[in-house]
């Protein structure tokens, strides 16, 4: 059994396929999975797991260049907003905002959606993985 990091087997697997340019989504417990695409269904009931408790752990095994959130974020989800645009900033991570329907659209062609139990509204990213030398 692994003593540390990412303990969810699914989402461990996928974390270390993932190759540079490859998207990874971490979606709300409301986020349309698209067919075809693996879904990790992590939600146990609304608000557990945050999508803050499951970013950090994918965070902390993965290195990323681009974030992409929905524009509708900014007014409807401040605070998600403000912490993924800290994120970003203090990673060198590209941030792009684009209409929440472009946003789910985008996630088809993830290889995973990650599905937490967060229950505000817009808490969804779009990660493009990045290379770690």
């Amino acid at each position: 059994m692994k003593k540390i990091g990412c303990l969810n087997s699914e989402l461990s697997y996928v974390l270390a396929k993932l190759g540079h340019f490859d998207t990874l989504t971490i979606g709300d417990c409301g986020l349309p999975v698209p067919r075809g695409v693996q879904r990790i269904d992590l939600a146990v009931t609304y608000g557990v797991p945050s999508f803050l408790d499951v970013f950090g752990v994918v965070d902390a095994e993965a290195k990323f260049q681009k974030a992409t959130i929905a524009t509708e974020t900014r007014e409807a989800n401040p605070e998600f907003y403000r912490r993924i645009c800290d994120w970003a900033r203090e990673n060198g991570v590209q941030l792009v905002e684009i209409p929440h329907d472009d946003l789910k659209a985008l996630s088809a062609s993830s290889v995973a959606v990650v599905r937490t139990g967060e229950c505000k509204p817009y808490s969804n990213v779009v990660l493009e993985s990045n290379v770690s030398f």
